[in-house]
């Protein structure tokens, strides 16, 4: 599975109130519509700028905050193609595979806003195209990649009836 797109940047500690602010809970029901809120209040403008199969790579701890699962679906109903980030919330990131959006642990000081980058998720490559540099990264296990590939738990329980581990 190969994406291709560009870095939006963001920090350390980037909670789920970030990724979707609590003032737009109501709009919970209503993922399309949540979605075009997404990283509104790390920036504003996020929205303006990205464009659907981009990626958000960030620092530490991305994801923290509430165990909402309507943070990552929104992430991904918006078009991020996967969140590439020195670490992540542990319920954001188990959220994040079973809605179906690629999470990657990676050293992410290299990158910067506006990069482009090919990810290869079977290989746990990320070549960044416009400083010619690939970064190796921890892969994501088999099981994982399969329920990606199903577009998240619910798709790949319907198919396959149980996790094969």
């Amino acid at each position: 599975m190969k994406m291709v797109g560009r870095a939006w940047k963001f920090g350390d500690d980037i909670s789920t109130d970030h990724i979707t602010p609590g003032r737009y809970y109501h709009l919970r029901s209503n993922m399309p519509e949540l979605a075009k809120h997404v990283m509104e209040d790390a920036d504003p403008d996020f929205m303006k700028k990205f464009k659907p199969g981009d990626f958000i790579v960030a620092g530490k701890n991305f994801g923290m905050g509430s165990s909402r699962e309507h943070a990552p679906l929104a992430l991904k109903i918006a078009g991020v193609s996967a969140v590439i980030a020195k670490s992540f919330a542990r319920i954001f990131y188990r959220n994040a595979i079973n809605v179906g959006l690629p999470v990657l642990i990676a050293d992410t000081d290299s990158i910067d806003s506006g990069d482009e980058l090919e990810v290869d998720l079977e290989k746990g490559i990320i070549v960044n195209r416009t400083k010619g540099e690939e970064l190796r990264v921890k892969g994501i296990p088999e099981v994982m990649l399969k329920i990606l590939n199903e577009g998240g738990l619910v798709s790949y329980v319907k198919k396959y009836g149980d996790i094969k581990v």
